[in-house]
């Protein structure tokens, strides 16, 4: 045990977001959720996609990863497979992850993959400067959509469910303890945990994004039912108010129990021997010619 602090996951870059950034609470509570945890630096491994958020691993002393645009959750995936032990998080902003990424979303949802997925949703492109996103609040205007846009926005939380995540969540970064707690019980999860943290774009939709959160947000109630399946999709269909809290979580092997229990059968035997299988595809060697 090293007895960390927050500070001591603080990397010597300093974050380059916007003064006042929503990403700047999220990055808050992942350092505290860290050490609250007591993870060693070299067991932590966050990766990320492309977008403003996705800086953040630049400013973990942990593990990190920028990867491409879209591509956060293959390549997490892909570390905790290699890497079992590793806490892995991945951090991404919501044109990252549904938009160019929205098709990996239900793929390691089903699987199951034992990480921890934080998306950090703005409702705009900002490092883009401001256009539409798959999140942006109907008929509201951005530099791409001038006039208000007239598709209606994608929900989180509900495609979460539908794909069927073990652990889903919603937090708002202006309340840093609560993400910390979110952050913590997303770990702790086995199985992979989505994370919707509400993190405003004081830029691109500017200030008052924190006031209309603030005056929408609540913490679901004491006497809510995570396990309820009935509960979540009511409050996936909310309106008028965001619920805060964990909205769904239940237990399931996860991706890599059954990976490790599929190659514990095939090296006790299994069904085919290689060597069967091969003959399968055996191509009769051509008859020698004649003198």
């Amino acid at each position: 045990m090293g007895n960390y602090t927050a500070t001591d996951y603080r990397s010597d870059v300093k974050p380059v977001w916007c003064p006042g950034c929503g990403d700047f609470g999220v990055l808050n509570a992942v350092y505290q959720a860290l050490a609250r945890l007591q993870l060693p630096l070299e067991e932590v491994a966050i990766i990320s996609g492309i977008g403003c958020s996705s800086r953040l691993p630049g400013y973990v002393k942990t593990y990190g990863f920028n990867s491409i645009h879209g591509r956060v959750l293959p390549v997490a995936q892909g570390v905790k497979l290699a890497r079992p032990a590793t806490t892995v998080i991945a951090v991404g902003g919501d044109g990252d992850g549904l938009s160019i990424g929205g098709g990996h979303l239900p793929h390691i949802a089903r699987r199951n993959v034992d990480l921890t997925y934080i998306m950090m949703d703005n409702g705009i492109y900002g490092m883009t400067k401001g256009q539409t996103s798959p999140t942006t609040g109907f008929d509201q205007e951005t530099k791409s959509m001038p006039y208000g846009i007239i598709e209606a926005p994608l929900n989180p939380v509900k495609l979460a469910l539908s794909y069927e995540a073990t652990f889903i969540a919603r937090g708002f970064s202006a309340n840093v303890e609560q993400c910390v707690d979110l952050i913590v019980r997303g770990i702790q999860h086995p199985g992979f945990a989505f994370i919707q943290l509400l993190s405003p774009c004081v830029t691109f939709v500017g200030r008052e994004q924190f006031d209309i959160i603030r005056e929408l947000a609540v913490d679901l109630p004491a006497d809510y039912d995570p396990g309820s399946l009935d509960q979540a999709w009511q409050v996936s269909n909310e309106t008028g108010k965001i619920s805060l809290g964990v909205i769904y979580q239940k237990q399931l092997p996860t991706y890599e129990q059954r990976l490790q229990e599929l190659v514990q059968r095939a090296q006790q035997g299994g069904r085919v021997a290689f060597a069967d299988l091969l003959r399968q595809y055996h191509v009769s060697e051509p008859e020698s010619a004649q003198d």
